[in-house]
């Protein structure tokens, strides 16, 4: 009786797509781009909660700022009583309509500049994590360190809206955790988006 050798099958291996990668198949900017602004402006929420209750917890209250607690950045209003939402606001307000805002107009003008930028610079990573999954590894966290060190320890103090290196180390660690907060948030958001809107 003739018997057949049959040698064992190679193991198939299978590549495991990263935990929360995207589930769609063909990058798509533009739903990246909308994904990633409606994630920022929830990641811009949490952020400003979260620094809220960072001061009730550590300062026993919150500074106030011209916009409550949505323009706010609390590290600055602590060390500068100003913060660069607010000066932001103006700054676009004397370019075009050549005036420094009222209080009342800075009130709805600073959280419109805060949540604009979280939003645009969210959009902009919701583009780049279409063609490149790796960038959301960490959840979010790696692109909410990135803000902050491009936003708040470098582009501010050029431009000339802040001065971090005057504020005290506590206040430096209240920043960078919020803009951690932010992009957790950011990114939980924007994967959620994008699955709904394949």
């Amino acid at each position: 009786m003739d018997t057949e050798f049959h040698a064992p099958a190679e193991p198939k291996h299978y590549e495991r797509e990263p935990r929360g990668a995207r589930r769609h198949e063909e990058p798509d900017p533009l739903k990246g781009a909308i994904a990633g602004f409606v994630g920022g402006l929830v990641g811009t929420w949490f952020m400003s909660e979260y620094q809220g209750m960072w001061s009730r917890w550590v300062d026993g209250e919150e500074p106030q700022s011209a916009g409550g607690r949505h323009d706010a950045r609390d590290w600055e209003e602590k060390n500068e009583d100003d913060n660069a939402n607010e000066q932001a606001a103006q700054a676009v307000a004397r370019r075009t309509v050549g005036r420094e805002l009222t209080e009342g107009e800075l009130e709805v003008a600073a959280p419109l500049m805060h949540y604009a930028f979280g939003g645009s610079v969210s959009a902009a990573y919701g583009i780049f994590a279409e063609h490149a999954p790796w960038a959301s590894g960490g959840v979010g966290t790696g692109f909410g360190t990135l803000v902050w060190v491009g936003a708040d320890e470098i582009a501010m103090p050029v431009i000339g809206w802040s001065k971090p290196q005057r504020f005290p180390l506590r206040d430096h660690l209240q920043s960078f955790t919020s803009h951690l907060v932010f992009g957790l948030a950011t990114e939980l958001t924007r994967r959620g988006v994008r699955r709904l809107i394949r």
